[in-house]
This record gives C-alpha cells, structure tokens and sequence, in this order.
C-alpha cells in the first residue's frame, strides 16, 4: 500500500490508526490504495499489538416523551461520524440509573478492553465520573462537572447564555412580565438556563419574583405549571428550559391566553414542526470537541483544551 500511494510505511500506519493527524490529499490516495488493493485490517491482530480497542462507549439515555430524547440522537450521529474519521468506533450501551450504568462501566471494560467512555448529562457530585477517575480509564463529559469545573475534560453548551438571548428577545418585543418554567433546583443544567433568564430580567429593571415555575419535564407537566402561572400571575411570554415543556406551555396559552409568546430550548425536530421559537444547542460540534478532547489523550496529542463551552443560538419561528 505504501508502494501504491507513494507514502512511507508510518504513513499508511497513520491513516489506518490516526487518519485525523494525516493531510487530506495525502489521505485520499492511501484510502484510494487501500480500496485497491482490497486490504481489510485485522482488528483482533491490530488490538493484541497494540493493546488498544479503539472503541469508545457512550449510553443511550432512557426514552421519556420522544421529544428531547432527539437531542442526544443528534449528538450520538455526530459523535459516531466523528470517532470513525479518527479511527475509533462507537460503542452503544443503556442504564436506566446511575447505580446501573456504573456497573455497565464494569463489565464493558472487563469484556470488551474499552479505550475511553463519553458520558451524557452530569450531575453535582456525579459519582459516574468518579469511579472512571478512580480507576484511569479515560473519558469526557458532553456536560460540565458542576461542582469542579477542572476534574475532567469536558464539552458543554452554555445554556444561560441560550435562556438570555431569548429574554433579550422577548424584552426588546416588548414584554416586561416574562415567565419561566424549568426544572426543580439543584440540576446543573437546569440552574444554568434558569440563571440566564434571572440575570437578564434583573439588568433589565425587571423583578423575577413570582414569574417561574418548578416542575419535572414532560409536555403534560408543562401544561399544567404554565396554567398555574398564567392564572397566577399573568405572563405575557413564557420561556421554558426544553422544548417539551413549552408544547405543554403552548396547549396551555391557547386554551386561555392564545396572544402569550413561548420559547423553547433545544431546537427538536417537533419545535420546527409546529413552528416553535427554540435555543438550538450546536450539537455536531459538541460531538466533534468530545472526540477531539479524547483523541488527544488516547493518540498522545495535548494541544487541545481540557474545556470547551460552546454558544447556543435562538431560533426565531412564530410562537415568539
């Protein structure tokens, strides 16, 4: 092969083992040489040589509504194409809680010699994070370690920054009483998109007390808080931390107050459908940034940052 493209040996090694480190021309006429002359890697020979598996796992989040189930798809889809153009394959694995996923860690590591883990969602004090430190095995988080933000690499988008350019947006239309449904306290992630909608009303002059709601996510939960808080205290504009609760919140606005503006956040294929303003996350490159972040551990490239925040943008539809 190394005769055929006109490369050295190490070169071909590098397209076969590391191809995102080889220039493009380059890697096109060894890959051309390889379709050529029909050579397929020996991957139980590759990984005996150099004690290495090349597959990276990452767990399937249990299905809840079908709705923002579709925001870790994506991610999955990009971070499966991403790994593949770096020579790595994605391993897929379900839990249904942590206490299970854990185990889960055990017995892949023990059955299949995994090179490194992508874990989805993080908690304060997630003790996921904790056992893979403990025991080397290398990973990064599509989410930030809360309560360290330096324990790990990780990939996140900034979600008070997506929930604040929304408020922007409500405000400069002209609402003043902008209400919240998000998720009970003491989620990361939930926090983090709250604070954005607090901080942007309070620099405005605008007094949050009283204008969000609490409560678990789901279409029916969103219906039910955005009705108490239209009642109570009578919202021109609703912002919700997903999009599931602002279809809730939007039955609910048409059944009593039709002319209330909703935001969502994530941008699902359900938000496009019936035309739902949305915070949509970049979620390709979150996906490319994981791979990115782990492959200069694995291949022994350090040139990346540990910690990547990424910009959300507001989709601007008809419901807002």
């Amino acid at each position: 092969m190394a005769q055929r493209a006109r490369v050295s040996r190490q070169t071909v090694s590098n397209v076969l083992n590391a191809p995102h480190i080889v220039r493009e021309e380059t890697r096109l006429r060894v890959q051309e040489a390889i379709a050529a002359l029909g050579y397929r890697a020996n991957q139980a020979a590759r990984q005996m040589r150099t004690g290495r598996s090349r597959l990276i796992a990452v767990r399937i989040e249990p299905t809840r509504d079908g709705i923002n189930g579709s925001v870790l798809d994506r991610f999955l889809h990009g971070l499966t194409e991403t790994a593949e153009a770096a020579g790595y394959r994605v391993m897929l694995y379900t839990a249904h809680d942590t206490e299970r996923e854990i185990a889960t860690y055990d017995d892949l590591l023990g059955s299949y010699d995994l090179d490194a883990f992508v874990l989805t969602g993080t908690d304060h004090g997630d003790p996921r994070t904790a056992w893979l430190a403990r025991r080397g095995v290398p990973f990064v988080t599509f989410g930030r370690p809360w309560d360290a933000p330096d324990a790990h690499p990780w990939v996140d988008v900034d979600g008070a920054a997506g929930t604040a350019e929304a408020t922007t947006h409500l405000l400069t239309a002209g609402h003043r009483r902008i209400g919240f449904l998000g998720w009970p306290a003491g989620s990361g992630v939930g926090d983090d998109r709250r604070s954005g909608w607090h901080r942007t009303l309070v620099a405005a002059g605008v007094d949050p007390v009283g204008l969000d709601r609490e409560t678990v996510d789901g279409i029916a939960e969103g219906e039910r808080a955005a009705g108490g808080l239209l009642a109570e205290a009578a919202p021109t504009a609703l912002l919700c931390a997903s999009d599931s609760l602002a279809l809730g919140a939007l039955q609910a606005a048409r059944a009593t107050a039709p002319e209330v503006a909703v935001i969502g956040f994530d941008d699902t294929p359900v938000a496009a459908a019936v035309g739902l303003t949305s915070v949509s996350q970049p979620l390709g490159e979150a996906a490319a940034r994981c791979v990115d972040l782990l492959t200069a551990v694995l291949d022994g490239r350090h040139h990346t940052t540990g910690h990547v925040l990424l910009q959300p943008a507001l989709v601007r539809r008809h419901t807002a």
